[in-house]
């Protein structure tokens, strides 16, 4: 094998390409090409734990790294700086062993042609392991242990002065796998006894009730009923948009913006005698919900278009009802996805609130009098959520808000929030609007 394709499937290296990918390319880590090739199972989940933890903690471990060398690297050794960065976080938070974590990391400059970089890197980790309690007081004195760029942890604290910082905690630790059963398929008391006979875990949910958790967490391959289509991977605050629908046989549904179909899905396992049509504005997208209702028994018509255009692909038929899962910041997955927090930016933010009210204004027509829309976000902050909803409002009389007796989340004007990691779900916010008859 050829150096280069022995470095493809190094787990180290294929982890700092990675993380060029997402702060060099802008890439999703899910999309990463480098994670893809490595063909040992073990060596992807290294690579894979790695790339998300340097990214969960990338400006803290970029300060200790500026603590620990003598002067800053030049840009062109972005590659030697990252494997700093990657030494340290094993180090510190997966409490790697000292061989692999130093040893293996120094050596993979070797690797990448630059033998120069093996001392220096073995330096600087050794440094870190002698002065790590020193190091770690100072960088909570220096206000270094949030781990967020500065504008979106400041944007955070304006929303939510009381709980900013439990926030911000929230979202640099790993989220468990949860699980929705598919009732139409799965025996329930089967599937349990399979999942704990393969040495899972298994709890419930105590607002979502098709809700399981397995730990540890594992690849859907090696979850005992993943492929005959009795379970698909949801969090529990995703799974609470059916209950807000309350799909009931004979009502005309759209559930707009729908990739990847959980949602979808969720609806017509609760109730198949629906009329749902699917949308999403991107063909590989509609592709990807065709595939997973396939695997779960499930089908709906599904339409590869624009929401907002309804010129294009409605057919005059009003709804009862409409699910808008709008697109967002996802700024209340960010625990699942830590890439979050250095590929959005302001304007983005700011774009996609202006996203959002054209799919209300577009949508709100087609649902018929006393029919009801949800509004779905997996965002915290507030000019998605509450302050979206109250813009809504004012542009629109005939809509009122329903507040649902439930127990989960936060009373928000327009809606309810749940904040990251509450009843260990993911951060969403709901509105239930009503149009008047």
């Amino acid at each position: 094998m050829s150096k280069h394709k022995k470095n493809l499937q190094n787990p180290r290296l294929a982890a700092i390409k990675a993380l060029s990918e997402v702060l060099d390319e802008h890439k999703n880590l899910g999309d990463c090409e480098a994670l893809s090739r490595l063909l040992d199972d073990r060596d992807k989940a290294l690579a894979r734990n790695l790339a998300y933890g340097v990214l969960r903690w990338l400006t803290s471990l970029e300060w200790l790294a500026a603590q620990l060398l003598d002067k800053p690297l030049k840009k062109r050794e972005q590659a030697v700086q990252r494997l700093v960065l990657l030494g340290l976080q094993q180090l510190w938070h997966d409490h790697t062993a000292s061989h692999a974590a130093v040893n293996e990391t120094a050596e993979c400059a070797r690797l990448l042609s630059k033998p120069w970089a093996v001392g220096l890197i073995n330096a600087v980790l050794r440094r870190f392991q002698r002065e790590q309690k020193l190091l770690l007081g100072k960088m909570e004195q220096a206000g270094k242990l949030f781990a967020h760029p500065d504008w979106l942890l400041n944007r955070i604290r304006e929303d939510w002065p009381g709980q900013w910082q439990n926030i911000a905690d929230a979202n640099n630790r790993q989220a468990p796998l949860w699980l929705r059963i598919n009732r139409l398929r799965a025996d329930e008391a089967v599937l349990r006894s399979q999942l704990k006979h393969a040495g899972f875990e298994v709890s419930d949910h105590e607002f979502a009730r098709d809700a399981i958790c397995i730990s540890p967490p594992a690849a859907v391959a090696k979850i005992p009923g993943f492929d005959e289509g009795w379970l698909s991977v949801q969090d529990p605050a995703a799974q609470l948009a059916r209950d807000l629908l309350d799909p009931k046989p004979g009502d005309r549904i759209l559930d707009a913006c729908a990739a990847p179909g959980g949602k979808t899905a969720h609806l017509l396992e609760s109730c198949q005698q629906i009329e749902l049509t699917v949308l999403d504005r991107h063909e590989k997208r509609i592709t990807q919900i065709k595939q997973n209702l396939d695997r779960l028994g499930l089908k709906a018509e599904t339409i590869n278009a624009d929401a907002a255009a309804t010129e294009k692909w409605w057919k005059g038929e009003k709804f009862h009802k409409i699910l808008l899962d709008a697109p967002c910041s996802a700024t209340g997955v960010i625990r699942r996805h830590p890439e979050i927090k250095w590929l959005r930016n302001r304007g983005q933010v700011d774009a996609v609130v202006q996203t959002q009210a054209g799919l209300l204004n577009a949508l709100w027509p087609l649902l018929e009098p006393g029919g009801l829309l949800v509004y779905a976000t997996c965002s915290i902050l507030k000019c998605e959520n509450s302050l979206q909803i109250h813009q809504f409002l004012k542009r629109h009389t005939d809509a009122v808000v329903e507040n649902p007796a439930v127990e989960w989340g936060l009373a928000a004007s327009g809606g309810r929030q749940i904040l990251p990691g509450e009843a260990r779900m993911d951060g969403f916010f709901y509105a239930v609007l009503r149009k008047s008859a």
